[in-house]
């Protein structure tokens, strides 16, 4: 009885604060500005089961792929034994669903050992190729400290998981004479020959609570993780946009500008725009769509954007993957000063602080150098790498408008080119008729 009541206030303390944490995110992600949803609601499914679940894209790498995949695979179908440790832990009982379900329990079990067995080899794979391997991708600078840390602790902590269950199982099966017939564990049980029964019971409870304690830790980790992926993959996938690589999303305000100067008929031409209050382009995370920021806060920081970057490839210090970072760590930031109430970060404070009123004299400009943007060919690569559909380019984009648009700046080498735009409509400053050479046919 006590353990039930020890397993229902842990469980209940885990699970809430776990739940405050991941409201907190959701906050953060709708900090950025409305973003419509369109397109074909069946092929968002189906990026959803090809991408997310399906693991689709990371096959175009097949090592890390299959490695990957013993530990998903894992990871999903173990949470058919943690159902029955939830049960357990809740009515006092042993293995509740042995004797219900007879043979099929030591199959589906028998299962899961032999993933464990898969992922722990993929895990200490992992932990070399970034520990002793040291591939290049793991090593770019955005992942120092924390980034590379937050990484091996979860490969530690999916060892411990490993561990806890083979422990469990396997002093359970000495206990009761091997009766459970698990695959693996039935070769680890032979260890515990000659262990009293009192010592067995205790060994397989500390299996079964270090299991499920590393579980509580691994949920209530996973919202200062990398590792949120696990989750926000599947909403990710099925809201990226289905637009095609390359379209950039239309500015009415410049479009209708154009379209005026060429002489071409003007969408809503009676309805009267400020052009002195518009501001074009991002600068800060209310400014990106909460799409954008729900890419930054499903980042997987497995480089692979950045190492398909010609930018990055040829030495610029753009990073796709730092830059999908520090939106969400000033997301992050923007959400902790929300937290903390303080009048100091409101625009005007006589009023409460909120997400309408902030203003910490800081912005994304403060996390992302001029640098970084300009050196970004808009080639889409690292849109095309991304195993969970962010689009990395895009915040870019939004960037560099509001430096352009907004700021009026930028770097001078552009400016012959936006005066040729202006002037030419063509990027190359020629005097002759764009459509000059038509006449020559």
């Amino acid at each position: 009885m006590i353990q039930q009541v020890l397993f229902v206030l842990i469980a209940g303390a885990s699970l809430g604060y776990a739940v405050l944490q991941f409201l907190k995110i959701r906050r953060n992600i709708k900090l950025g500005k409305d973003e419509p949803i369109a397109g074909d609601t069946a092929e968002r499914w189906r990026n959803v089961l090809l991408i997310a679940l399906g693991q689709k894209k990371m096959f175009t790498r097949m090592i890390p792929a299959v490695l990957h995949l013993f530990i998903y695979v894992a990871f999903v179908l173990t949470q058919v034994e943690l159902l029955e440790i939830f049960v357990d832990g809740i009515s006092g009982q042993h293995r509740v669903f042995w004797p219900i379900l007879g043979g099929f329990y030591t199959f589906v079990i028998s299962f899961i050992e032999i993933l464990s067995v898969l992922a722990l080899v993929a895990t200490i794979a992992f932990l070399a190729r970034r520990n002793v391997l040291r591939v290049a991708r793991f090593h770019q600078p955005e992942m120092k400290g924390w980034p590379f840390k937050d990484a091996n602790y979860i490969l530690f902590l999916e060892v411990a998981l490993i561990f806890f269950i083979f422990l469990m199982n396997s002093a359970d099966m000495a206990r009761h004479n091997d009766e459970y017939g698990f695959v693996v564990s039935q070769f680890l049980s032979p260890i515990w020959s000659g262990t009293g029964d009192g010592l067995l019971h205790v060994l397989e409870r500390i299996g079964w609570w270090g299991h499920i304690l590393v579980v509580f830790a691994f949920l209530n980790y996973l919202p200062f993780s990398k590792h949120l992926h696990i989750i926000l993959a599947f909403p990710n996938t099925f809201y990226a946009r289905l637009a095609p690589r390359g379209e950039m999303e239309n500015m009415p305000e410049i479009m209708n500008e154009v379209k005026n100067m060429l002489g071409l008929p003007v969408e809503n031409a009676g309805a009267e725009v400020n052009m002195d209050n518009l501001e074009f382009g991002a600068n800060d995370v209310f400014s990106l769509s909460w799409k954008n920021v729900l890419d930054a806060y499903s980042c997987t920081e497995c480089g692979r954007c950045t190492s398909v970057c010609p930018a990055n490839l040829t030495g610029k210090k753009l990073s796709p993957r730092k830059i999908v970072m520090d939106i969400r760590d000033r997301a992050e930031e923007i959400g902790k000063k929300l937290d903390t109430k303080d009048t100091q970060y409101a625009k005007d404070k006589a009023q409460p602080l909120s997400a309408a009123n902030f203003e910490d004299g800081k912005s994304l400009f403060d996390y992302i150098s001029r640098e970084e943007i300009h050196a970004c060919t808009t080639c889409n690569a690292c849109v095309e790498a991304c195993p969970v559909l962010i689009n990395p380019l895009e915040p870019i984009l939004k960037l560099r408008r509001y430096e352009i648009l907004s700021l009026s700046e930028g770097p001078s080498e552009w400016l012959p080119m936006f005066n040729s735009m202006e002037n030419n409509g063509a990027v190359w400053a020629m005097s002759v008729e764009r459509e000059a050479w038509k006449n020559e046919l």
